[in-house]
């Protein structure tokens, strides 16, 4: 399995992305992508820009998926979709390998 870990910060030029949208995107893009699990949570963070330190809420998004060009292509699509969504300039992901049991 591949551990997935997403990081979607939430401040755009108008505003920032509610918990409304949140749930939205996670029903209408992530579900049907994977509808077999997620976990999801809010986060503080920060990154450096060329301004300095900019303080960010986020939503962290964790997904256990198959290793497949499949299943990789649809974690694509979902940043894909937040960023065109929310004019957002990235977002962050991180994969690692796992041996999962349940």
């Amino acid at each position: 399995m591949v551990n997935e870990c997403l990081y979607f910060g939430t401040s755009r030029p108008d505003g920032t992305v509610s918990d409304e949208q949140w749930t939205r995107f996670l029903a209408e893009t992530v579900t049907p992508r994977f509808p077999d699990g997620l976990t999801h949570w809010r986060a503080s963070g920060q990154w450096r820009s060329e301004a300095g330190i900019i303080l960010e809420d986020s939503y962290v998004l964790n997904i256990l998926r198959e290793d497949t060009e499949i299943t990789d292509s649809r974690i694509a699509e979902v940043t894909a979709t937040y960023k065109k969504l929310f004019d957002q300039e990235s977002v962050l992901r991180v994969s690692e390998k796992s041996c999962v049991t349940f």
